[in-house]
């Protein structure tokens, strides 16, 4: 449970009067609201100063409140409908769009269509948390997002048995790919369950990498742009609805066991650029397949193909980029083939439709020449013989056939067959003869030079921005059928006119340009130019040089071989240079009869035409013809089915994050037809809202519906608009909804609740913090007289505690005393201190019992020790847990140090290595101090020789500073001898007395000086003088040195000594 800060929830009554201010799905909440996770951000809000927050921002938990059936604007970024714009004029849409994509908020609804901005970067709004929070919502409960519109489609799909089509339209660069994968796989994942459906979803998702590979490729704009924008293609079930991606693939509803039919099955004809096969843009790339082949196939495959690895060799592939950054054509090799054998192609398959793309490659090779036939007519011939031949071998030709049907044409009547020989002009393939261009019908292209190819592609943009308005349009009528509202005509720019003008039977420009490529004659583009002028020179939305002469009009931008047609998105001028060429299909009957007689099944099933039982006398239809059949097809199944749309836009051209070019956007929203999208929406009333969310959202603007209101949603609703007093104009009753025609009206709405809001707010922070002060004096009130009677009770314990005390003590010493006084004549006076002192030396005795001899004799040296140097000499303290060793040189193993002992001596009691200070100028050297029961011996430290051997008897008395440093004096006796000749060093005699004594410096002095003072004691049963003192006198010779010790700035253990000679008599050593 989350507590308030008094350490208590509110009590249940005020719970309830609390509950009473918050929607109602709060209130049914009622005591639970306090146990909700979500408390302590109402506790938060309560306690906020001025009421800084307002109650949309303290929601309880998403599944105790119902969500509201529109966007909430508070909180948003812009206008995440445009619907609601105000003012709607392209400056303020742009400033929107623009406004949301800096804030990483791409979509953008307008109604139900969703506008997607490139944001060319990953965001974190994707993924299986996202579909399930999406797929538990309607349209409008949570943010504009791409998942939206697919579940929406889905759930219309399931619920309502109705086909849907998902149309994304943009141009290329504008992420429509990206957007088809997103609408796939959310399908994928929300759909049902099972082995077989599980099955179709993999083929679903697995159809991406197949339609990439053989449909995509690399233009200046995108590295990855589909160039199949108008292609197709059902996975279905038997009697199953199915959802179809106008730039992806019909799904199966996925409602029970499906059957799902190969991906590639029914591409619509004539919707993908065919002529980028044999030639492509300076910086584009082929169709990513042909490169993917030649990198990820092994060498056997190869081989098989008759293919070299090289893409240099092949004339259909562009030498200029045979790479794009970022993607691997060997690894996407590998996963196109496994995702076709998951899709459900056999490996016989999958090896024939390689064995064509390697066809394609192959035939782009060919060479021909020009020849001459014997009556003198050009014809043409095959240059190298052996790339025909590959060709017929793996199609199951024969050269001579395969040549004949490249290098000749067949023309047959009912009574006559004419073969005619093709010059090297008619037999290119491809570059002199493009049979369609870039047919990216979903975008509107106005480019500099327009030709076939872009007058096609935006005929198609005519015709779906007709299907989009009549579409619109009718499904705002059946809403006003249904909801029993009068349904007045709106005014809308309708473009039927100039669909008419493109398509019409007879009288269209397609028309006019089939029959100018059928007629005889000498036929030009010229030719087809001067019949549309004169056929359409009165037609409203078609212009040209000499229409504009003819109104006396001058317009320098337009040429003498071109017309203008005024589109829906703008005017548009289109050269007819070629325009018959393209028109013309080249694919002549010879070649479709070649292929059909090809050993190869992939073949066969692709040229049908050429099975001589189905053979036609009637010329091959047109490609402007073929394309408007397609169109037909295409509109005729986006009549069948329920639209939705997603607007894809490209934020700037160089494919950059955060980048957001306004005038490239406005061109594109010019295209899309945004603004006209949104005037069909707003043409009758903006906002459409059912009766129960829209006064449960405004029901606080009312004192008749707030807090409580007992009647129908509908009636709530009047009353709340009715004390509003907004003009009836504004409004309309529907059975079901209520709809405003403004969405200033909506703004005002918005306006009034939010301030509303902030009276509310405050008014429960008023409540609340009375009860909290209520309850805090209430709470202090208990406890202060708790802690008083607690505090009186504990004084009173405390006070007899101590009374209890004394007189217990008072009564103790009492009887102690009466009874000492009864037995203190058993007892002689400090009998106890007598049996104190018996009982502790019992003690000593029993611990020193416990002792070794060892033991007892590093006692007496530490006891020793202490009795010199305690409180005397600094560097004791750091003596006293370091138990004397002795032997600091390894004497063990130096048997020449061993025999300067001598033999009578006995062990030594300390070897240690000494500096010996010279007394006449203070320099150092070293020295080996063997210290015996009768000797002092200094060694040298290199030769290993009795330097000097002071008798015990001689060493007069010893002088130690009481700092932390190591030097002592060494004072001797004035006359004496070596006394060495008892050692065996009968040659090392000296006088020491005459040399006078030694300052020596020692880094276990303490040791030394005690095993030294024990030494004499042991020797002479005398007490050897060890004086503590920074000043002493040493005699040098026949003169006195006064030694003076100095303490340094560094001091310490392990001190060094610098000696300093001050005159003659005087020797100053400072310790550092």
């Amino acid at each position: 449970m989350c507590l308030l800060r008094g350490g208590r929830a509110p009590p249940p009554s005020l719970q309830l009067q609390l509950c009473s201010f918050l929607p109602t799905p709060t209130k049914k909440l009622g005591v639970s609201l306090w146990d909700n996770v979500h408390a302590r951000r109402l506790q938060e809000w309560l306690l906020a100063p001025k009421a800084e927050l307002t109650l949309a921002n303290c929601s309880l938990s998403p599944g105790s409140v119902a969500p509201l059936d529109m966007p909430l604007l508070e909180g948003s970024v812009g206008v995440e409908d445009l619907v609601l714009l105000e003012p709607l004029v392209k400056e303020s849409l742009l400033k929107n769009l623009q406004l949301r994509y800096e804030n990483k908020e791409i979509y953008t609804y307008i109604g139900n269509v969703v506008i997607s901005v490139n944001p060319y970067q990953q965001l974190p709004i994707y993924g299986p948390e996202y579909i399930a929070k999406y797929q538990d919502h309607t349209f409008y409960e949570l943010k504009p997002h791409i998942y939206a519109l697919a579940n929406m489609a889905y759930q219309s799909l399931r619920d309502r048995d109705r086909d849907q089509c998902i149309l994304i339209t943009g141009e290329s660069g504008s992420g429509k790919t990206e957007a088809s994968k997103l609408v796939m796989s959310y399908v994928a994942a929300v759909c049902g369950k099972g082995e077989q459906v599980n099955s179709v979803k993999e083929q679903l998702l697995q159809s991406n990498p197949v339609l990439e590979a053989f449909g995509n490729a690399k233009t200046i704009r995108n590295n990855n742009s589909s160039r199949f924008k108008g292609r197709m293609s059902d996975v279905k079930e038997t009697y199953q609805p199915r959802v179809m991606l106008a730039m992806g693939t019909e799904l199966e509803g996925s409602l029970g066991i499906s059957q799902a039919l190969r991906m590639f099955s029914n591409y619509l004809p004539d919707l993908l650029e065919k002529s980028r096969v044999v030639k492509q843009l300076k910086g584009e790339r082929n169709f990513h397949i042909f490169y993917q082949l030649l990198a990820g196939a092994d060498a056997q495959l190869l081989k098989a193909l008759k293919l070299e690895r090289d893409t240099t060799g092949y004339a259909y592939l562009n030498q200029e980029v045979p790479r794009v950054d970022g993607m691997d054509d060997a690894s996407s090799f590998s996963a196109v083939q496994s995702a076709m054998a998951v899709i459900g192609f056999s490996e016989e398959e999958i090896r024939q439709v390689l064995e064509v793309t390697a066809l394609v490659l192959k035939l782009g090779n060919v060479m021909v020449a020009d020849e001459f036939q014997a009556n003198g007519i050009p014809a043409s011939g095959i240059c190298d013989g052996r790339g025909v031949q590959e060709i017929g071998e793996m199609v199951g030709l024969s050269s001579e056939e395969l040549e004949r049907a490249l290098c000749s044409r067949t023309m047959e009547t009912a009574k006559e067959k004419v073969v005619t020989a093709l010059n090297v002009i008619q037999v290119g393939i491809g570059e002199k003869k493009k049979v369609m261009g870039v047919l990216d019908i979903y975008g509107f292209e106005i480019l500099e030079d327009n030709s076939f190819e872009q007058f096609v592609i935006n005929y198609c943009n005519e015709k779906l921005q007709q299907v989009f308005i009549e579409m619109t349009l009718k499904e705002e009528q059946e809403e006003y059928k249904r909801e029993g509202i009068p349904w007045t005509k709106v005014d809308y720019f309708d473009n039927g006119i100039i669909c008419n003008l493109i398509e019409q039977n007879q009288r269209g420009i397609l028309a006019m340009l089939d029959e100018e490529c059928l007629r005889p004659g000498v036929v030009s583009d010229s030719t087809f130019l001067a019949k549309l002028n004169k056929l359409f020179s009165k037609h409203s939305h078609y212009e040209s040089k000499v229409t504009q002469n003819a109104q006396h009009q001058y317009d320098h931008t337009m040429g003498l071989s071109c017309f203008r047609i005024c589109h829906y998105a703008g005017k548009v001028t289109y050269n007819v240079t070629s325009f018959i060429d393209k028109n013309n299909d080249l694919l002549f009957r010879d070649l479709s009869q070649a292929m059909w007689k090809a050993q190869h099944p992939l073949l066969r099933s692709l040229f049908p035409e050429g099975n001589p039982k189905q053979a036609s006398l009637k010329r091959p239809r047109t490609a402007g013809a073929q394309f408007k059949s397609s169109v037909a097809i295409l509109m005729k199944n986006l009549y069948s089915k329920n639209p939705n749309y997603i607007r894809c836009i490209k934020p700037n051209e160089h494919q950059q994050q955060g980048q957001f070019s306004s005038d490239l956007v406005a061109t594109q929203a010019q295209y899309l037809g945004l603004l006209e999208n949104v005037r069909v929406r707003r043409a009758g009333y903006a906002h459409r809202q059912g009766y129960g969310p829209f006064l449960e959202r405004y029901r606080l603007l009312s004192r008749s519906t707030w807090p409580r209101w007992n009647g129908g949603d509908r009636e709530g609703v009047e009353k709340v608009l009715g004390e509003l007093s907004i003009s009836s104009g504004e409004l309309a009753f529907g059975k079901t909804k209520i709809f405003i025609r403004s969405p200033k009206t909506l703004f005002y709405l918005e306006e009034q609740r939010r301030l509303r809001l902030q009276q509310l707010a405050t008014l429960i922070q008023k409540i609340y913090r009375g009860w909290r002060c209520r309850t805090h004096y209430q709470l202090m009130r208990k406890s202060q007289i708790l802690i008083s009677s607690w505090f009186r009770g504990n004084m009173q314990k405390k006070r007899y505690g101590k009374i209890k005390a004394s007189v217990l003590l008072i009564q103790a010493f009492v009887r102690g005393w009466k009874a000492r006084k009864n037995y203190r004549k058993y007892f002689r006076s400090e009998a106890a201190l007598t049996l104190a002192d018996f009982i502790f030396k019992s003690m000593c005795k029993r611990f020193r019992d416990q002792l070794s001899l060892k033991q007892v004799e590093i006692l007496r040296e530490k006891l020793c020790a202490s009795e010199l140097f305690k409180g005397k000499k600094a560097s004791y303290p750091q003596s006293v847990p370091i138990p004397f060793c002795g032997d600091y040189i390894g004497l063990q193993g130096n048997p020449k140090l061993q025999k300067l002992k001598g033999g009578e001596e006995g062990p030594v009691l300390m070897a240690e290595a000494v500096t010996k200070v010279n007394r006449g100028n203070g320099k150092t050297s070293s020295r080996i101090l063997l210290l015996t029961k009768g000797h002092v011996i200094l060694t040298d430290t290199k030769k290993s020789q009795a330097k000097t051997v002071i008798g015990l008897d001689n060493v007069a008395g010893v002088s130690v500073t009481s700092l932390k440093d190591g030097l002592f004096g060494l004072h001797l006796s004035e006359v004496s001898e070596s006394g060495g000749a008892g050692l065996g060093l009968e040659k090392v005699m000296s006088s020491v007395g005459s040399s006078g004594d030694f300052l020596l410096v020692s880094e276990h002095v303490i040791e030394l000086l005690t095993k030294m003072y024990r030494a004499v004691l042991d020797a002479t049963q005398r007490q050897l003088a060890v004086t503590v003192t920074e000043k002493f006198s040493m005699r040098f010779k026949e003169k006195s040195v006064a030694v003076r010790i100095v303490q340094g700035p560094a001091g310490g253990a392990n001190s060094k000594l610098r000696c300093k000679k001050k005159g003659s008599h005087s020797l100053e050593v400072t310790v550092q």
